[in-house]
């Protein structure tokens, strides 16, 4: 994307909303004794990884309230700083088990864990069932597109196998699917949603770690703990196959995995019958669970401008422990989550302690949702229930997996491009001395990753503030140190997702003030600004009606 210097009438606005708002953003100063504390705490082990349905969470929730009552925000309509929000938990037993039978009867049984990982959103404690194996490409349907994987195949009673990501461009058409960019039909929440809507016994989509963008260690650890869905009627069986055990699966049916890859980027692709089935036999421990978003509000001071928000959001929530973890084990079974996400719940809440202090035109809601790492589930049920009228709220700016390698000379702002938000954090960059990171496509899909998404598919102008450290489009351009502090935040790849995210107070947490400050900035342009926030005419959200 090139950007021009020409004035915008975003631009002129976001010109006018700096004048505005920037003296409350002066007086507002993020500091990083009381963001270090926060860290620390939520990060320890004593907080058990802050699990969905697990006491860690619970003890979360706990300490995010009382931070919001003793700093002073409002709580919500109901006195309380919880949003309810239900889930069905399901834990797989070890009895559980998946066997295919190909071709002229080889049976194949991956390992679950190396070769094969699965669950059940059905609701049910046991299952047994057959069910025939159909190869459905990128398992897209995609109108604005021109492009159907299913072709009106009947899929009702079938396990679909696909791939993920999107189709991919090519010379003839190099911008399909928003060229060489993520789409949200390359996200596996969105395949395993289409598997339920078109009645399919359920969905395997198989792995690599390009197309992913991330190992096979990260679906491999979230499928080996309790898995969380916000209501019944999931899949009876999705999970993801290794590559490996993809290609012996087609192969024992007298296919070649790369041709029937080849097919697939093809617009005239027909699902194909994989000649095999599996055999599904499921024991699970189902349960109903209580967990909690949180929110707290500091009321604008507009007479008109305080019925509307801007809400600021970071999820609490982590992996928790390893279920059935023996007392006398010394191996480490807990996802400490400290970058993903404590950090941004501890920024929130240190610029929650300001906000407070300091008072906007409009009203901001701090918003610190649940299980966000079962799908973005709890930022889904804050949308679907909000806490401010969603009509009424301008922008969603959201915090995960935040800096921890020091001050920095630019910020990331992938996915503000979309709308409004783009020139206003262009202009608060700048009175802050920094730059915007350069717009590069969205090749991992982080746009769809976080809980910012949830407010932009309610047409909500929304993205990740300074960019998750292992998304590959912060750019992070550092003040000093800038091949260490690059390796560090590269290295951090390794931990993503495992025991290993561990607070270290040795970290240099002056970058993640700077990056919670520019948020914070952001926030008073935007809740100062004489109009809400608005998707560019064009962007696939504009059109959506808040």
């Amino acid at each position: 994307m090139r950007l021009t210097s020409r004035l915008t009438p975003f631009a002129i606005a976001a010109g006018l909303t700096l004048a505005a708002h920037s003296v409350h953003a002066q007086q507002a100063i993020v500091r990083e004794a009381p963001l270090r504390a926060h860290l620390s705490f939520l990060a320890d082990d004593l907080l058990e990884g802050r699990g969905t349905g697990q006491r860690g969470g619970d003890l979360a929730v706990r300490y995010l309230e009382t931070q919001a009552a003793l700093m002073g925000l409002k709580p919500l309509a109901d006195g309380t700083y919880r949003q309810p929000v239900r889930f069905q938990g399901t834990r797989l037993l070890p009895a559980s088990s998946v066997a295919f039978y190909a071709g002229s009867g080889t049976r194949l049984t991956p390992i679950p864990g190396q070769g094969i990982v699965y669950g059940t959103g059905s609701g049910k404690a046991s299952l047994n069932f057959e069910a025939p194996l159909l190869f459905v490409g990128y398992g897209v349907k995609a109108e604005e597109e021109n492009w159907d994987d299913y072709k009106g195949a009947d899929v009702k009673g079938k396990i679909l196998v696909m791939m993920v990501n999107d189709p991919q461009p090519t010379a003839e058409e190099p911008n399909r699917f928003a060229g060489k960019a993520y789409t949200y039909y390359g996200r596996w929440l969105y395949k395993f949603e289409e598997a339920v809507r078109r009645g399919a016994a359920g969905a395997l989509l198989i792995h690599t770690t390009p197309s992913a963008s991330y190992p096979w260690s990260v679906p491999a650890n979230g499928f080996s703990h309790e898995r969380f869905h916000l209501n019944a009627g999931g899949n009876n069986i999705e999970g993801w196959l290794h590559e490996d055990t993809a290609r012996e699966l087609v192969g024992a049916s007298g296919f070649d995995l790369d041709e029937l890859r080849r097919r697939a980027e093809r617009r005239d692709f027909q699902p194909v019958d994989l000649k095999a089935t599996a055999r599904v036999e499921l024991r699970s421990v189902v349960r109903q669970v209580e967990q909690f978003n949180v929110a707290g509000i500091v009321p604008g001071t507009d007479p008109k401008l305080k019925e509307q928000a801007v809400v600021y959001s970071a999820h609490w929530d982590h992996l928790g422990v390893d279920e059935g973890v023996k007392r006398d084990d010394k191996t480490d079974h807990t996802y400490n989550g400290a970058i993903d996400n404590a950090s941004g719940t501890a920024a929130l809440l240190a610029m929650a302690a300001e906000a407070v202090k300091h008072p906007a035109k409009r009203t901001q809601v701090f918003l610190w949702p649940a299980a966000e790492e079962q799908g973005l589930l709890g930022s889904a049920a804050y949308v679907a229930n909000p806490a401010w009228p969603l009509d009424k709220t301008s922008a969603d700016l959201n915090l995960d997996s935040m800096n921890f390698a020091g001050r920095t000379r630019d910020i990331g702002v992938a996915g503000a491009e979309r709308s409004s938000l783009y020139e206003t954090a262009g202009q608060v960059a700048k009175k802050m001395g920094l730059k915007l990171a350069p717009l590069i496509p969205d090749l991992s899909g982080a746009y769809f990753r976080a809980d910012h998404f949830n407010f932009a598919k309610a047409g909500i102008p929304a993205f990740n503030v300074g960019s998750a450290v292992f998304s590959g489009d912060g750019h992070f351009e550092f003040e000093k140190d800038q091949q260490a502090s690059s390796d560090r935040l590269v290295s951090f790849k390794k931990d993503y997702h495992q025991v290993t995210d561990e607070y270290r107070p040795e970290w240099d947490l002056s970058g993640m003030v700077q990056q919670a400050q520019f948020t914070l900035n952001l926030g008073y342009a935007v809740a100062n600004a004489p109009t809400m926030a608005s998707f560019k005419k064009g962007d696939a959200f504009a059109k959506v009606k808040r």
